[in-house]
């Protein structure tokens, strides 16, 4: 786990570098909108590899459940949908902070 964590450190080191250098284009764009761009992408991307860290765990525990109860299948597919729950948040922040840019 904490090798996840010093990759998604890293890969959000070099996306703000990254928006920073970029927000400063011909186009006249300032870097708090690269800023804003950049927070935008991360609110979907973080929680979408939370998601899935969350869902393989759940989903190979309800394969082993379903191997041995059957019946607990509608029980196992409402643990699989509540971590989505978590995208569906990330992309309302998305969109808020991308109404945000060039207004």
């Amino acid at each position: 786990m904490k090798k996840a964590v010093r990759v998604l450190s890293a890969i959000s080191l070099f996306a703000l570098v990254g928006a920073v250098a970029f927000a400063q284009g011909a186009d006249g764009t300032s870097v708090g909108t690269g800023l804003i761009a950049l927070a935008a992408a991360l609110a979907i991307g973080i929680p979408a590899i939370a998601v899935a860290i969350a869902q393989a765990a759940i989903g190979s525990a309800g394969a082993g459940t379903l191997a041995e109860r059957p019946e607990s299948f509608g029980q196992i597919l409402i643990y699989l949908v509540i971590p989505e729950t978590l995208i569906i948040f990330g992309f309302v922040i998305a969109f808020f902070l991308n109404n945000q840019i060039g207004g």
